[in-house]
């Protein structure tokens, strides 16, 4: 009931969205006489930004259209590599020919936001990479007759990305997915796999949450999973192609991470609108260039997300050694020639300092001189992936880790 009544609460909204647009654009156009009485700015303004706060956030593009290598600008096309009911392999192919460029996959996150959240992570490497993205779908808009979608089955995706891709590939895992695909080489390194990853690069995950634990792994231990299945599992409505499947809503997971900044993003709304009132056009901009991203969320299938929840953030079982992919045991000591790296944030309030860089005792039988730990002061959970030190401090670091493979 709870998805239905919020998908009729967004329904209500739209002619007063429709209402407060018309007037904001009455109130503030140069060429209408309202534009001209006193306090017109910023009622235009309080209008803008009921706008933002009340519309509906589509999916978002990469957007990714050229990038320059060796001095050169070259074009970008993004071509689906490979389709799958829950989620699809991206490429985003050059107009170049660049044979000795490593092949790089990107794992998404599968944890409320979309995959072009990575935008930044693609555009860092497109120079020198040949550069692969998971991009999952929502699962609002998978029907019923596709089936479920666990954990289980995540990790089948990225074996069969990966061994798509063929030999040589490097993988980089940011943030939810290090767990699962952490397990995904270690089963291809048992089995010998001929397109098992040349290295593994894991950015900012839970491979162990009881280190330091975070607000997420803290609300994960206090509650049992009964009640993250009664309090947190909806049905899809119609008119949705996923009418009647199981899933955590992302209107639900988007209210979480607000909740965990919410002065912060209060004082966003307040500078929107403060630019607005002011006709600051590149203050927002860049205002809802980024809100546009962090507003889009998606809906995530309840298997995978139970299981993430009990097997990850509440019994740990791929650190404790007893994680398992569809009754087999998992053993990332069996990882022995692909290169590991970690990259961590010092001030990450999502995945604490040590979580991730617990990978490295996991997989004893890598090499130390195929081994790498980046803590990167300074920054958050986002701008372990994003921003300027992901560009100028850690992207050289991680490109120089996977030539160097």
């Amino acid at each position: 009931m709870m998805y239905f009544a919020h998908e009729m609460s967004r329904a209500a909204l739209k002619p007063v969205r429709m209402l407060a647009s018309a007037q904001s654009a009455l109130l503030s156009h140069p060429l209408s006489p309202m534009s001209r009485i006193p306090g017109s700015r910023s009622l235009a303004s309080a209008y803008g930004v009921f706008n933002d706060l009340t519309r509906r956030y589509p999916k978002p593009a990469f957007n990714l259209h050229s990038t320059v290598c060796d001095g050169e600008t070259v074009k970008v096309t993004e071509r689906i590599a490979r389709r799958k009911p829950f989620g699809q392999l991206k490429h985003f192919e050059r107009n170049v020919e660049r044979p000795d460029d490593p092949k790089l996959l990107i794992v998404a996150p599968l944890s409320g936001h979309f995959a072009s959240l990575l935008r930044g992570t693609v555009e860092a490497m497109l120079p020198a990479h040949d550069v692969y993205i998971t991009d999952w779908r929502d699962a609002c808009m998978v029907p019923a007759t596709e089936g479920s979608f666990s954990l289980d089955d995540y990790i089948d995706y990225v074996i069969d990305f990966i061994a798509h891709l063929g030999p040589d590939v490097h993988v980089l895992a940011v943030c939810q997915p290090v767990v699962p695909v952490l397990a995904a080489t270690a089963l291809m390194a048992a089995d010998d796999h001929p397109a098992a990853p040349r290295s593994l690069a894991l950015m900012s995950g839970p491979i162990d949450g009881r280190i330091d634990p975070t607000a997420p792994c803290e609300l994960a231990s206090k509650h049992k999973l009964a009640w993250f299945r009664k309090n947190l599992i909806h049905t899809v409505p119609a008119p949705y192609p996923g009418v009647m499947r199981r899933v955590y809503p992302g209107f639900l997971q988007l209210t979480g991470f607000i909740n965990m900044n919410f002065d912060r993003h209060v004082d966003a709304y307040r500078g929107l609108f403060r630019s607005i009132r002011d006709n600051n056009a590149d203050e927002v901009t860049r205002h809802r260039d980024f809100y546009d991203e962090y507003l889009a969320v998606m809906d995530l299938p309840e298997t995978y997300y139970l299981d993430t929840i009990q097997r990850v953030f509440q019994e740990f079982h791929l650190a404790r050694g007893c994680f398992r992919h569809r009754g087999r045991l998992v053993d990332p000591a069996a990882i022995h020639n692909t290169a590991l790296m970690t990259i961590e944030g010092e001030k990450d309030d999502i995945s604490s300092p040590g979580q991730t860089r617990a990978a490295h005792d996991l997989c004893i039988n890598v090499p130390s001189s195929r081994r790498l730990h980046h803590l990167q002061p300074g920054v958050g959970h986002y701008g372990v992936f994003n921003g300027r030190r992901w560009r100028d401090e850690i992207a050289p670091q991680l490109q120089k880790f996977i030539r160097s493979a």
